[in-house]
């Protein structure tokens, strides 16, 4: 599973709680012992409780129990208990509510598309982008991998993927095929990848690139596309990006691509997610 380290909850622990809760202590109420159970008003997929478990250790509490990433929830359903200090619970509590409402939205958001797509192709997989928020990839990339997706990209140095600008610097895609061969060479661990639109997408196959993306180009013009660079080169590994969502990734699937990469994942809407807190003699 994706690796969240201590350091970055602290961060996400510092954002909200600089120095003190200080409405906990104009009140004098710090010290009271009580219990705080996290629940969901609506059905979900669960992501980050792991992480909400560790900041409540963090603050000085003590975890009672929790469900793990990927329980499927009911409305109404908890899925973490915790106890401690009124003063440690008020910290944790909207720095976990609001890490695992909007972990748990991508997630449900993602496993919606994922079984689209592998209702309509089940050799389709569903490939997340790294257009998002800095500093949130850990948790977002373990968001869409509880809900069923993988990465696309997770940074510069893992992939190589070529753009129009690339080809453009090196002076155009004549001089970009004719170095080709030397630039596998130079990876001989990696696929290099080309975005592409139809036209220098036959080119680049026949030039014996290892995958090829498609940038907007709508799922009605793939499919014979698809099949004719099948038939260039079998091994060819395609990608359909630009646009795709739920309720049109069935659609791109069924064309034959290998994946579909979307940074709509990102952009669901944080989950109607509470606590209740209760004092404990």
């Amino acid at each position: 599973m994706v690796r969240v380290t201590d350091a970055q909850l602290d961060a996400f622990i510092a954002e909200d709680v600089p120095y003190i809760d200080l409405t906990t202590e104009v009140m004098g109420i710090g010290s009271v012992f009580a219990s705080m159970e996290f629940y969901t008003r609506e059905k979900c997929l669960l992501c980050g409780s792991e992480e909400s478990a560790r900041i409540a250790e963090r603050l000085g509490c003590e975890v009672e129990s929790f469900l793990p990433s990927g329980a499927s929830l009911d409305a109404g359903d908890s899925f973490l208990r915790v106890s401690g200090p009124a003063s440690a619970l008020h910290m944790a509590w909207k720095v976990c509510l609001n890490m695992v409402d909007s972990t748990s939205a991508v997630a449900t958001k993602t496993a919606t598309m994922v079984k689209a797509v592998h209702g309509a192709n089940p050799d389709c997989e569903v490939l997340a982008t790294r257009k998002l928020m800095p500093g949130t990839k850990s948790l977002m990339t373990k968001a869409v991998m509880v809900g069923g997706a993988y990465p696309h990209r997770l940074g510069l140095s893992e992939t190589v993927l070529v753009f129009d600008h690339h080809i453009d610097l090196m002076g155009g895609m004549d001089a970009f095929l004719a170095e080709l061969p030397q630039i596998k060479r130079r990876c001989i661990e990696k696929k290099v990848f080309v975005e592409a639109g139809p036209h220098d997408a036959v080119r680049l196959a026949k030039a014996g690139v290892d995958g090829l993306q498609f940038d907007k180009v709508p799922a009605g013009e793939l499919t014979d596309l698809v099949a004719e660079l099948r038939s260039i080169d079998p091994r060819l590994t395609l990608i359909a990006a630009g646009g795709i969502n739920p309720s049109n990734a069935a659609s791109y699937a069924v064309t034959g691509v290998d994946g579909v990469a979307t940074t709509c994942l990102y952009s669901a809407k944080p989950l109607d997610m509470s606590v209740r807190m209760w004092s404990v003699d």
